[in-house]
């Protein structure tokens, strides 16, 4: 019987999306955890394939506001001493790093949002999911804190100005800031919420919902293949 991939999910409006059905199209199943739902995140990954971690409205150290974030930390630390395929997305990317001795800060430029490019840098070019990626590839932005510092040890895949974009730990475990799980209905979500709390201005979200509805084509073709190459190292 084939082993299932965690999935810890850290609210409602971030699900797996696109990555989920990649993934299951790959003929893997997930096993979705929502401790935001009072659901316990399991203390051992044994009888897991691999780990999905994934994005959500909280920060790296906000462990007061959402108390689960330390058992999350911990679970990616032992994915990365055990070498367990792992993709950690946005909050997931973040507290990678710090599981693993890196630093979050807010992001010097402020909110990111749309498709801007990711800044591939030379070591992406031998990485195993990342290595057919083009120089210039965007992907969907949404976040306000950014990873500053690496881990000690950790491969820089991506990088723009205001910090790091994706990262390697080792052989088997990735994070990245972006959103490749992500379509504009999805981010839609997001916009409403921050337009309504004041964060965002309306127009600067119609303006980042255009570009993800302009590029939808380009960022499935670019992010696709890059989840199959990672079900590849559980199947």
């Amino acid at each position: 019987m084939t082993r299932p991939i965690l999935v810890i999910e850290h609210t409602a409006v971030d699900p797996p999306g696109r990555v989920g059905t990649w993934l299951r199209d790959e003929g893997l199943e997930l096993e979705v955890i929502r401790p935001y739902a009072g659901e316990a995140q399991p203390n051992d990954l044994s009888r897991y394939a691999g780990l999905l971690v994934l994005g959500g409205d909280v920060g790296a150290y906000d462990d007061e506001v959402a108390p689960w974030l330390p058992a999350t930390r911990a679970l990616l630390a032992h994915a990365v001493d055990e070498q367990l395929p792992t993709l950690a997305i946005c909050l997931g990317h973040q507290l990678l790093a710090v599981a693993a001795g890196g630093r979050v800060s807010r992001s010097p430029g402020g909110q990111q949002g749309g498709t801007p490019a990711v800044g591939l840098q030379a070591a992406a070019a031998s990485d195993p999911l990342f290595r057919e990626i083009a120089e210039d590839a965007v992907a969907a932005h949404w976040n306000n804190d950014i990873v500053v510092d690496l881990p000690p040890g950790a491969v820089e895949l991506a990088r723009t100005p205001s910090g790091v974009q994706a990262m390697r730990l080792g052989d088997q475990v990735w994070g990245v800031q972006f959103h490749p799980e992500v379509d504009a209905d999805t981010v839609r979500l997001w916009a409403v919420a921050d337009v309504d709390n004041g964060t965002l201005t309306a127009e600067r979200a119609a303006e980042w919902l255009a570009e993800l509805e302009e590029n939808d084509a380009v960022l499935q073709s670019t992010w696709r293949p890059v989840i199959r190459r990672f079900a590849a190292l559980l199947s």
